[in-house]
C-alpha cells in the first residue's frame, strides 16, 4: 500500500510542489493549510509521516509538533524558512525526526521523507520480533541491546556495521544495491561516495566470515549487489 503524508503548509505554491513531486513517487498526499485543521488531519486520519511548516496561522508549527507527539510516533520533518529556528528545533524537545530548510530541492525533500520512513518501518519491525532478536544460523543479533553474537561468542560493531547487518538480517535473501543500502544506512547523510558500503560490506565479512574469500551469510551478486542468505 502507498504511504500517507500529511502536509501541513499555510503557501499553496510550496505545498502543492511537495504534494507533486511525493506523487510522483507512489506517495498519497493531504494538505492542510493552516495549524488548526493540520491537528485534525494529523490526529484523525491514517498518516505515515507529517511534513510540518513551522510558520502557520492559528496554531505555530512548534505547539502542533508537541501536541501530534503526543499522540503518535510516526516521523514529523518540520520545514522552516528561518536559520535561527534549527536551534529551537534541535533543543526545545519538540519530538521533531528532523528538519528541512527552505528553500530545498524536490530531490532532497523527497530522499529524507524517504529515509524516515525506512527508518520507521525497521523501528516497527523490531519492535515486533520477539524479544528484540534475530537469528540467522550461528549468527544472533539482539536488537535491543546492539549486540551481535557468532556461535554465541560476542563481537563488537560500530554503529553503521550493526545497522547493515541489521537491515540484512531482517530482510534474509533479497538483493540491494550499493545505492540502495547507501540509501537506507546513510539515508539523511546525503553527501557521500557508494564506496563506503564496500567498505562497511568488508568489515563486517572479517568478524562473522570464517573465510572472506568464499562468504557465507552476506554475499555478493555480481552486478546487482549483495544479500544476506538465511
Amino acid at each position: 500500500m502507498p504511504k500517507n503524508i500529511l502536509i501541513i503548509e499555510d503557501d499553496q505554491s510550496i505545498a502543492e510542489l511537495e504534494r507533486d513531486y511525493l506523487e510522483i513517487e507512489g506517495f498519497q498526499v493531504e494538505i492542510a493549510p493552516d495549524g488548526k485543521s493540520g491537528l485534525q488531519a494529523a490526529l484523525n486520519h491514517p498518516n505515515d509521516l507529517i511534513l510540518l511548516d513551522v510558520m502557520l496561522p492559528e496554531i505555530n508549527g512548534f505547539d502542533l509538533c508537541k501536541q501530534i507527539r503526543n499522540e503518535t510516533n510516526i516521523p514529523i520533518l518540520m520545514v522552516t524558512a528561518k536559520y535561527e529556528d534549527i536551534d529551537k528545533i534541535r533543543g526545545l524537545g519538540l519530538g521533531a525526526d528532523d528538519y528541512i530548510v527552505k528553500p530545498f530541492s524536490p530531490s532532497e525533500l523527497v530522499a529524507r521523507v524517504k529515509a524516515h520512513l525506512a527508518r520507521y518501518d525497521r523501528l516497527i519491525h523490531i519492535e515486533a520480533t520477539p524479544k528484540g532478536e534475530i537469528h540467522v544460523r550461528g549468527l544472533r543479533i539482539n536488537t535491543a541491546s546492539r549486540q551481535v553474537f557468532l556461535n554465541e561468542k560476542e563481537i563488537s560493531f560500530t554503529t553503521k556495521e550493526f545497522d547493515m547487518l541489521t537491515f540484512f538480517a531482517e530482510h534474509p535473501n533479497q538483493v540491494f544495491s550499493k545505492e540502495h543500502l547507501f540509501e537506507r544506512i546513510w539515508g539523511l547523510e546525503l553527501m557521500g561516495d557508494n564506496a563506503t558500503v564496500t567498505v562497511h560490506i568488508k568489515k563486517i565479512r572479517q568478524k562473522i566470515e570464517k573465510d572472506t574469500s568464499n562468504p557465507q551469510y552476506i554475499q555478493t551478486v555480481w552486478g546487482s549487489g549483495y544479500r544476506l542468505m538465511e
